[in-house]
């Protein structure tokens, strides 16, 4: 176990160093690649009700998503994060001026206020199609490195148990963020896919 977090922790660094490299235009560039690419996709095509994040300064972006997701009339789910814990509730935003409402976090993201109590959680009600994944790193047999907190993992299992079962899970990311192996324990759960630009 201890090995495991120290060879996860250690990818961690080097991907961050990576990532930090790219300038703010290829960050930009390459995520309307992935957006481009995501809207072709079947899965995001048939999907009505999507979960994405909103993107902190090493993620790619995603308000051109978010953008795309309201004009197709699908309903959209974003996650609040309870920091203190690996608790993650995924709460409906009704369009981008929803968004713009929403006070800072910590690290600079926007989400619902620990207070807001009105708004959909998604596994309440009709649970989600799709769900568009951050991560630090991948590797494409679709093992994913997160931040370590276990945010999407424990939200996954309890998608597991609402009727509708798990949703598809499509992971985002930077070409910098592929790597040849992600090492995984017991708790972490693969996505189906992961959208990148091609070489």
């Amino acid at each position: 176990m201890a090995a495991l977090r120290a060879a996860k922790q250690a990818l961690r660094r080097e991907i961050k160093g990576r990532v930090a490299a790219v300038s703010d235009q290829e960050k930009l560039r390459q995520s309307r690649v992935v957006s481009q690419k995501l809207f072709r996709h079947p899965k995001y095509l048939s999907s009505q009700r999507v979960a994405v994040f909103l993107n902190m300064h090493d993620e790619v972006r995603t308000e051109d998503i978010l953008q795309d997701i309201f004009k197709r009339g699908k309903v959209c789910f974003i996650p609040r994060y309870f920091t203190k814990s690996s608790h993650m509730d995924m709460l409906r935003l009704q369009d981008m001026e929803d968004m713009n409402t929403l006070p800072l976090t910590s690290w600079n993201i926007r989400q619902p206020a620990d207070q807001d109590t009105d708004r959909e959680e998604a596994l309440d009600t009709g649970g989600l199609d799709l769900i568009l994944m951050p991560g630090l790193g991948f590797d494409k047999n679709g093992n994913r490195l997160g931040r370590g907190k276990g945010f999407y993992d424990t939200y996954l299992e309890r998608c597991k148990a609402h009727p509708k079962g798990k949703p598809y899970t499509i992971a985002l990311a930077f070409k910098e963020q592929l790597c040849a192996e992600v090492p995984v324990g017991e708790h972490d759960i693969l996505i189906d896919e992961v959208i990148y630009e091609d070489e």
